[in-house]
């Protein structure tokens, strides 16, 4: 059996496996399959050297993992009114076993993964290297000229009910001492319990469009996917800061910062950075640096008496 088809067969099995779980009610176990899948998927497609798809393929298999990641926020969030069920994901299970062959319309309005390559956490300590080494190139990018990498993704507020408590997150800025120097950056919001399973669909904001001095703004609105009452114990809103690095042509993220159930309240608030990788389980935390930089933000709670 060739290299490509022990793939298929390999991404084959990961899906059956994950679709039982899903059909079996095991969410958690669901959601982590679903988004291995996409990964490895998004790795093949976006490998510069991979020959063993072409490009109308790649197209197709990013769909596929555009699908998986689709049913996995479904999975995250019930009152999702883009809700994409289980039994329009099996409707793709074929199109991976067959891929090779597959000359159909696809059976969604979807878009394939962005072009740039997006990585796992861990997976880019194996690529990146310390993001001084890209000052110089970064530098000489002309930021405001570039296109967007990403317009967001962030959702509307969930609908009010009486004794309940919705909560807005406005990013205002982020103190970087190489702030001038990053490319396309924004910042990615997800909701993790206390063992870093997400709770919610993970947010995108737009790429922020002003820098000044040590800052990046944002003053972007983010709208908690969850009324505050219903976080659980341990609970936590993690808060990634990502930027393009063109020398490794991959989006990489550079810190994070987390907001614990403790600290909604409303008004300013300053929290410290750590770096790379994100410990969604909050086990192991590393300053990013002595400096007074942090990440600035804006509490509004929201109850209807």
């Amino acid at each position: 059996m060739s290299d490509v088809n022990k793939t298929i067969q390999k991404w084959h099995a990961s899906f059956r496996k994950g679709s039982d779980f899903d059909s079996w009610g095991q969410l958690v176990e669901a959601i982590d399959e679903y988004q291995i899948l996409a990964r490895q998927i998004q790795k093949e497609i976006h490998t510069t050297s991979s020959t063993d798809f072409t490009e109308e393929q790649k197209k197709t298999l990013g769909k596929i993992a555009t699908c998986l990641e689709m049913r996995s926020a479904s999975l995250q969030c019930t009152q999702s009114k883009e809700d994409f069920k289980l039994e329009d994901l099996k409707k793709i299970e074929s199109i991976i076993e067959n891929i090779l062959t597959y000359n159909k319309e696809f059976p969604f309005d979807v878009q394939p993964v962005p072009s740039r390559r997006i990585l796992a956490p861990g997976e880019e300590e194996d690529l990146d290297l310390d993001d001084d080494e890209d000052a110089g190139a970064c530098a000489s990018e002309a930021f405001a000229s570039r296109a967007p990498a990403s317009q967001g993704t962030l959702l509307p507020r969930l609908p009010s009910e009486p004794g309940i408590t919705l909560l807005t997150v406005r990013i205002e800025k982020i103190g970087l001492k190489d702030a001038g120097q990053c490319i396309d950056p924004y910042m990615t919001v997800s909701v993790k319990d206390v063992n870093g399973v997400d709770l919610n669909p993970v947010q995108e904001t737009p790429v922020a469009t002003r820098k000044e001095d040590n800052y990046i703004h944002f003053c972007v609105d983010v709208e908690i996917q969850r009324h505050v009452e219903k976080l659980p114990k341990g609970a936590a809103i993690f808060f990634e800061f990502k930027h393009y690095k063109p020398k490794k042509k991959f989006t990489s993220t550079k810190c994070y910062a987390f907001l614990e159930m403790d600290e909604i309240k409303p008004g300013p608030l300053v929290i410290e950075l750590y770096k790379k990788p994100t410990d969604f389980k909050r086990k192991k935390l590393q300053l990013l640096t002595k400096k007074p930089l942090f990440l600035h933000l804006h509490q509004t709670l929201h109850k209807d008496s």
